[in-house]
């Protein structure tokens, strides 16, 4: 099953739309924690780009998007863009969480719940991915499998980085 999503991604079926109407301020009042267990203020995001992916490792798509993440991630400017790999796994999960990024040689950041989430976060489905700007605009939420390895997405990401 895994491998027709992944191929539906690269098929550009589950291309990204940058067309997101609903404009809305980001609540960057929360904290997540690292693999390490340390508690990470979601603050320290403020007046950079974030692309924040809600995930879990028993979830086929959001597993299946990941390498199109990861090619994202390897050409993505880290000064200006700020990559949330979000698990939402249970603690009890982390050493799969561990594992899971491990074994597929992901470099991005993951992360995990801290407990609070706000509302924004409390979304219906996973894989979902937001994209907030440097003044805490949601300029995009995708909701399910997508590339984000597309010529198109990148170009998006760009004109937020120029908007700098």
């Amino acid at each position: 099953m895994e491998v027709s999503q992944q191929a539906l991604i690269l098929s550009g079926f589950a291309d990204v739309s940058t067309d997101y109407d609903r404009k809305e301020y980001f609540d960057f009042n929360f904290k997540i924690k690292d693999l390490d267990g340390s508690e990470v203020d979601f603050r320290k995001f403020k007046g950079k780009i974030v692309f924040l992916n809600l995930w879990a490792t028993w979830c086929g798509p959001c597993r299946a998007e990941m390498p199109t993440i990861q090619k994202l991630y390897e050409g993505a400017d880290k000064e200006k863009i700020e990559f949330v790999i979000l698990s939402l796994d249970e603690d009890a999960l982390l050493k799969r969480v561990k594992n899971f990024k491990s074994n597929n040689e992901y470099t991005f950041p993951v992360y995990m719940s801290s407990g609070y989430l706000p509302d924004q976060l409390q979304v219906p489905s996973i894989p979902t991915t937001f994209v907030i700007d440097q003044n805490g605009l949601v300029t995009l939420k995708e909701v399910g499998m997508k590339n984000y390895n597309t010529p198109r997405f990148k170009k998006f990401l760009e004109g937020l980085s120029a908007k700098n």
